[in-house]
């Protein structure tokens, strides 16, 4: 058993996934395990997976979907293998920098009555850093209005937090958004989290982020989201941002790339 179980789903990712394992044998903590799950990969991530836990065996251990069942199945499968008191995410394309296990544990332990602990993150691609991307620091139920109030890769949750809440929801409706309607329960639970403003992730972004999301996942998300806005009773001012979310589907791909990299380069001027 260890302190932290650390759950990764991995998918097609052969060309990122060894710096991705190595930053987590890298972490100053080293109470953890990881667990890896493959979700049908079509490359060498399962090989390159398995080659890890043979040379790792005490630290790391691979699992497999029998069909392709998306992230959020994926974590779930982890959870079920799971030993820790603290499950952390990462994705199997990003970094994290060496000491997040260690300042994300010394948190919850000081802070028994927060949830979850995510933190900022660095964005980046093959050019190098884009920015540093960070939410509010103590966020609410209507921090959520927009878009998930913590960054579902970066965070450290109370593995009883996940085991009250069912873990993730299944569904079509969530494949791109496990994440957002998970914080939708968390706070409708009266659970609270927490987001450190230091950047202790890396996440790997390109020009496909947003050509991932199609109009058809987008209006998945407003069903979400429309979902979620009752739950936690949101008075009708909010609902203008399920219109937004809906402009955003509609706006050609080249436009947001743009945007974000604008967004980034202020961002990291602001850090430098």
């Amino acid at each position: 058993m260890r302190l932290v179980s650390i759950i990764m789903g991995i998918y097609n990712c052969a060309a990122t996934l060894p710096e991705a394992l190595d930053s987590v044998l890298a972490q100053t903590f080293s109470d953890w395990e990881l667990i890896l799950c493959d979700d049908c990969s079509t490359d060498t991530s399962l090989d390159i997976a398995q080659a890890y836990a043979k040379q790792f065996p005490q630290k790391i251990k691979v699992i497999r979907n029998a069909e392709n069942s998306k992230l959020a199945y994926t974590l779930n499968h982890c959870l079920r293998y799971a030993t820790g008191e603290y499950i952390a995410r990462m994705d199997g394309d990003d970094i994290s920098l060496p000491q997040r296990l260690q300042k994300q544990v010394e948190f919850l332990d000081a802070n028994p009555d927060f949830a979850v602990v995510s933190t900022a993150m660095i964005s980046f691609d093959e050019n190098g850093d884009r920015g540093v991307r960070r939410k509010d620091e103590y966020p609410d139920k209507y921090s959520l209005a927009a878009n998930p109030c913590f960054d579902h890769a970066t965070i450290m949750m109370r593995k009883t937090v996940f085991e009250k809440l069912g873990g993730y929801t299944v569904s079509r409706r969530t494949e791109r958004a496990q994440d957002y309607e998970l914080w939708f329960r968390f706070f409708a639970a009266g659970f609270k989290g927490y987001n450190m403003q230091e950047p202790l992730y890396k996440v790997r972004e390109n020009t496909t982020t947003f050509s991932r999301r199609t109009l058809r996942s987008r209006l998945y998300i407003v069903q979400t989201m429309f979902i979620g806005y009752r739950l936690l009773h949101y008075p009708l001012k909010y609902y203008v941002y399920i219109l937004k979310q809906i402009v955003t589907g509609l706006t050609p791909v080249f436009l947001l790339n743009f945007y974000r990299k604008h967004q980034d380069k202020k961002t990291l001027c602001m850090d430098l």
